[in-house]
C-alpha cells in the first residue's frame, strides 16, 4: 500500500503534458523532455504522460515507455509522474499498470471504461483490479463526454475504501457532483481527494474542497494557474482574478477537438508540439487565431 496520499503523491499543479511528435509523425522524445521542462519551471509538480491531452489512443508499442523514460530524465525529482494506463480491457490496464510501476511512475491514470460502458458493479471490479496491481497511487478519471459513462457518487464512495485508490480527476464539470464527493469521502480510511480535470472550473471546483488540478492550459498558463491554486484559500479575489483571466484561452483550447488547440499555440510560441496524430486534424487558421489571441492576450496581463 501506498503511504503518500494527496498531492504529495501525485502532486497540486498538475500538467496533462501533450506528446510532441516530429514532422513525420514520430514520437519526439527529446521534444518531451524539453516541455516537460518547461512546465515545470512554469510552476507544475506534477505531469501526466499517456492522458488524452497525451494522445494516448494513438501511441503504440513502446512509445509511452519510451515517453516515460525520457521525461523521467529530463525532470528527476522535480516532478511527480502519473502515467495513463487505463483503457477499456481490464487485463490490458492491469498489464500497463504493472508496467508503469516497473517503469517508475509516481502514480498511474485510469479512466473509466470506454465504448462497451460497464455498469456501477462492472466499474467498481474493474478500478479496485487493477488498483491491486500496483502499490502506487491511483488516481480514477471520470470524463463522460468521452467515455459514455460517468462514476456515480456512491461508486466513488465505494472505491474510496481501496488503500491506494486516493482520488478521482474529475472532469464532468460539475461543481455540485464535486462538492458531493468531497462531503462523501471526507472520512475515506485511506484519504479520497478531488483534482479538477476541467480548467474551466478549476476555481469552483477548489472552493468545494478540490485539492488541485490536471490541466491542458499550465502549458501555457502555468504561473497563473499555480498562483491562483496556492492563494485560492489566503486570497480568494486574486485566485478569482487569476482565474478569469485564464477563462479566454481555457475556452479557446477546446475550440476542436484536445490536443488540436494545444499544439497549434504551443508551435507558436516555440515550444515543442508536432502534429497531432489522426483521426484528430491540427487546428485550422480560424482556430489557431483565436487560441493565439487568447494568449496574447493573457501574456500582456503579465
Amino acid at each position: 500500500m501506498t503511504e503518500a496520499t494527496g498531492p504529495d503523491a501525485i502532486g497540486r499543479v498538475i500538467t496533462a503534458l501533450a506528446t510532441p511528435f516530429l514532422p513525420d509523425g514520430s514520437l519526439d522524445a527529446e521534444g518531451a523532455a524539453a516541455l516537460a521542462r518547461h512546465v515545470v519551471a512554469a510552476g507544475s509538480d506534477g505531469l501526466v504522460l499517456g492522458g488524452t491531452t497525451g494522445e494516448s489512443p494513438t501511441l503504440h508499442g513502446e512509445e509511452l515507455w519510451e515517453l516515460v523514460a525520457a521525461v523521467r530524465d529530463a525532470v528527476g525529482g522535480t516532478a511527480r509522474l502519473t502515467v495513463g494506463t487505463g483503457t477499456n480491457d481490464t487485463a490490458r490496464s492491469i498489464e500497463r499498470t504493472v508496467r508503469a510501476t516497473e517503469a517508475g511512475a509516481d502514480g498511474v491514470l485510469v479512466v473509466t471504461p470506454y465504448y462497451n460502458r460497464p455498469s456501477q458493479a462492472g466499474l467498481v471490479a474493474h478500478f479496485t483490479s487493477v488498483a491491486e496491481a500496483t502499490e502506487r497511487p491511483v488516481l480514477l478519471y471520470d470524463i463522460p463526454a468521452r467515455t459514455g459513462r460517468e462514476i456515480d457518487v456512491d461508486t466513488l464512495v465505494t472505491l474510496s475504501g481501496v488503500p491506494n485508490i486516493i482520488g478521482v480527476k474529475d472532469a464532468t464539470g460539475r461543481v455540485d457532483k464535486a462538492a458531493d464527493v468531497v462531503r462523501a469521502t471526507r472520512d475515506a480510511p485511506g484519504g479520497f481527494d478531488v483534482w479538477s480535470g476541467a480548467d474551466e472550473v478549476n476555481l469552483p471546483l477548489l472552493s468545494v474542497g478540490a485539492v488541485g488540478v490536471v490541466s491542458v492550459a499550465a502549458h501555457l498558463a502555468g504561473p497563473e494557474i499555480a498562483e491562483m491554486v496556492a492563494v485560492h484559500t489566503t486570497d480568494p479575489v486574486r485566485a478569482r482574478e487569476l482565474h478569469l483571466a485564464c477563462m479566454p484561452l481555457h475556452r479557446a483550447l477546446f475550440l476542436d477537438p484536445n490536443p488540436g488547440p494545444l499544439k497549434a499555440a504551443l508551435r507558436a510560441r516555440g515550444l515543442p508540439a508536432g502534429p497531432v496524430r489522426l483521426p484528430l486534424v491540427d487546428a485550422d487558421d480560424a482556430v489557431t487565431g483565436r487560441v493565439v489571441a487568447a494568449l496574447a492576450e493573457l501574456e500582456v496581463r503579465r
